[in-house]
């Protein structure tokens, strides 16, 4: 398939219940990408991952926490420091915010959606 990149170049951290990740999925592929697609809660990035991707994002760890999950308040991280937060995310990945998208020019979260294009 010529225009299609291999999927070994481009990475999505994905939920497949989540409507920004399932519409972030849809856009890479409809620019010809079929991505490697990891299921994070089912296969989550290390610690050192997570760290890796966040940094490369250009976000804050907080950015990358999903401070809508009812654990976020159970586990009290509104305080948290960022060696706390990451330690939370890779412990519970249902934190980590949704979706991550790595291409060989770059991470983003996909929030907002159009911010993918930037590493396209």
């Amino acid at each position: 398939m010529s225009g299609t990149r291999p999927a070994s170049d481009t990475i999505i951290y994905h939920n497949p219940r989540c409507s920004t990740s399932r519409k972030t999925l849809d856009l890479l592929r409809d620019n010809g990408i079929e991505p490697t697609v990891v299921q994070y809660l089912k296969t989550p990035p290390s610690r050192a991952e997570l760290a890796t991707m966040i940094a490369d994002a250009g976000i804050d760890v907080r950015t990358a926490v999903r401070k809508r999950e009812a654990l976020y308040g159970e586990l009290n991280l509104a305080d948290a420091s960022d060696d706390e937060l990451l330690d939370a995310m890779a412990q519970h990945p249902i934190l980590i915010e949704r979706p991550f998208v790595v291409t060989a020019k770059g991470t983003r979260l996909a929030r907002p959606i159009d911010s993918v294009r930037e590493i396209l």
